[in-house]
């Protein structure tokens, strides 16, 4: 269903082999089966496949400009998030035409809004989707991490939220060593290593306070004053 969702209709059984990497039998057969679910799929062998509706699920209620809103905010994710975050905003939006009616789904498809990214910043090394659950789990972490001056370092953090600025992505986090709140550029982390304790559930008020420190400074740069707290490393 998401191959059919995700490519231009009509789609071949011959294309979603490939792009699926298995024989088009399967796909005959994964058809057949979608079709018996309530899926109402057009088309036949030799001449492609649409997806028309998904019986098993009520449209969504969006206004054009909600509408809009979305796809704009998946494609920036498309264009500037992580491989694995990227791969999920595009399986969203391919989930999203699913679900809409005929004529925003259409507009979804042939959106006039996009996002691009010519220069986007520095990529992680690490695997964020493990330093995105142990914020969600509220676990410490130990990073291996290079400042600005190239001076290696490794800290004992509670990662608190992840955020995107204009040139780089930076964690933040309250930093065990220097017990006080810190930015620290993904692009910069060489290591991660979930290790505990858990500090649950502390991560809100912790956010709330460095977020509060950060409106104090410059948004652009995720730094505080000089003269603050939750500097960038």
């Amino acid at each position: 269903m998401q191959g059919l969702r995700s490519l231009d209709p009509p789609v071949t059984a011959a294309r979603l082999a490939r792009e699926l990497d298995v024989t088009e039998r399967t796909i005959y057969r994964d058809i057949a089966t979608l079709r018996g679910l309530g899926a109402v799929i057009d088309g036949a062998a030799g001449f492609g496949y649409t997806v028309t509706e998904d019986a098993s699920l009520p449209p969504l209620a969006f206004d054009d400009e909600e509408l809009e809103a979305l796809v704009l905010g998946l494609r920036e994710v498309e264009a500037v998030a992580d491989p694995h975050l990227a791969a999920a905003a595009t399986a969203a939006l391919s989930k999203l035409r699913g679900r809409l009616p005929e004529r925003q789904a259409h507009r979804l498809q042939h959106a006039v809004l996009t996002a691009h990214r010519f220069a986007p910043p520095p990529q992680a090394t690490v695997d964020l989707r493990s330093l995105r659950k142990a914020a969600w789990d509220e676990m410490e972490i130990r990073i291996a991490y290079r400042d600005k001056n190239a001076c290696a370092t490794t800290r004992q953090v509670r990662p608190l939220q992840i955020v995107f600025f204009q040139d780089s992505h930076c964690l933040l986090a309250w930093c065990c060593l220097r017990q006080d709140f810190r930015a620290f550029r993904l692009d910069r982390i060489a290591e991660l290593e979930v290790t505990g304790p858990s500090f649950r559930p502390h991560r809100t008020s912790l956010l709330r306070a460095h977020l509060a420190l950060l409106r104090g400074g410059d948004p652009a740069m995720g730094e505080t004053p000089r003269t603050g707290r939750g500097a960038l490393s």
